[in-house]
């Protein structure tokens, strides 16, 4: 599914948004995201470069979603948008004006990391 592991962090928050960070980079791998997975543990996260929609279609649990911008000069984007408990099976989520990435999270790491629109979040992808 996805090919490169990395790290997400709220700057703002300063919290772990995801330590086990995975990036779809192909479409192939942005269409199919997380479709065929029980689910998604704690701490664990894909990333969705150059998007600003998903789909829940063929999902088999809910899931948050960061909507985030360009990357400034410090390479932080901030959070255009934030999607908490997107349920299975939604279809398509609207897409997002000046959003330049997803990432995908478990549900409830919006609210336990208290993530808001403006925050800025730091993607490290080794």
């Amino acid at each position: 599914m996805a090919d490169v592991r990395g790290r997400a962090r709220n700057l703002d928050r300063d919290t772990v948004l995801a330590g086990r960070l995975e990036t779809a980079g192909s479409l192939w791998a942005k269409f199919m995201g997380l479709m065929g997975r029980r689910s998604l543990s704690a701490g664990d996260g894909l990333w969705l470069p150059a998007s600003n929609g998903i789909h829940m279609m063929f999902m088999r649990f809910p899931i948050d979603a960061l909507f985030l911008g360009k990357p400034g000069p410090d390479g932080a984007r901030p959070v255009v948008a934030a999607s908490e408990n997107l349920p299975a099976w939604r279809g398509l989520v609207p897409l997002v004006r000046n959003a330049h990435g997803v990432l995908e999270l478990p549900v409830g790491t919006i609210l336990a990391s208290n993530t808001v629109v403006g925050d800025e979040v730091s993607l490290r992808v080794t």
